[in-house]
């Protein structure tokens, strides 16, 4: 290449493999998955609306009736079993990854990317839904605080680590991006 040549632009990023976004809630796995999904131009789908339809009923239903061992076990079903299907963006439950067999499929089966984000940025999210079942308590800070303390050590365990900041969700989207040529 000539100096002062332009660099020549990066190949577009070929999925051979599902990326899966795994993190705590309020991370931006569904609102930055979608995006990711249209930009990589692959199918976006979401684990727990997945759940959700196999169930027949809603999340906090399952947790409420069943438990969160019985919410977890259909989780693990389920992410195998879409992990069986073409390379595609999958956001999984902030308890996924969690489990041992399924961080394993995932592993085997997919490009696991952690969405690391801060807790000023989680508590803001989150406080605009109230759908969380985890976080119906008197103090959901405290609980999200107990489960960063307990998750991210593992979540770091996934391939990439990119962080999720207070901002628009295509600097993620960007920053996935560059980390999966990275990676490359």
């Amino acid at each position: 290449m000539q100096p002062g040549a332009p660099s020549p632009s990066p190949q577009p990023v070929r999925l051979d493999r599902t990326i899966a976004l795994v993190g705590l809630m309020g991370a931006g796995k569904s609102s930055v998955g979608r995006r990711l999904a249209e930009r990589l131009g692959v199918p976006f789908r979401d684990a727990d609306d997945e759940i959700v339809i196999a169930a027949g009923r809603s999340i906090a239903d399952i947790f409420a009736e069943r438990g969160e061992e019985e919410f977890r076990a259909g989780e693990r079903r389920v992410i195998a079993r879409m992990l069986n299907d073409p390379p595609h963006v999958l956001a999984t439950g902030g308890g996924a990854f969690m489990n041992p067999l399924t961080r394993l499929v995932m592993r085997d089966r997919a490009i696991t990317v952690w969405l690391r984000a801060d807790i000023e940025t989680l508590m803001k999210r989150v406080s605009r839904r109230d759908d969380r079942p985890l976080l119906k308590a008197a103090d959901p800070r405290a609980v999200m605080e107990k489960l960063m303390a307990e998750r991210y050590p593992v979540y770091a365990e996934a391939d990439l680590v990119v962080d999720s900041l207070d901002g628009p969700h295509t600097q993620t989207v960007d920053a996935i991006i560059k980390a999966l040529e990275e990676r490359a």
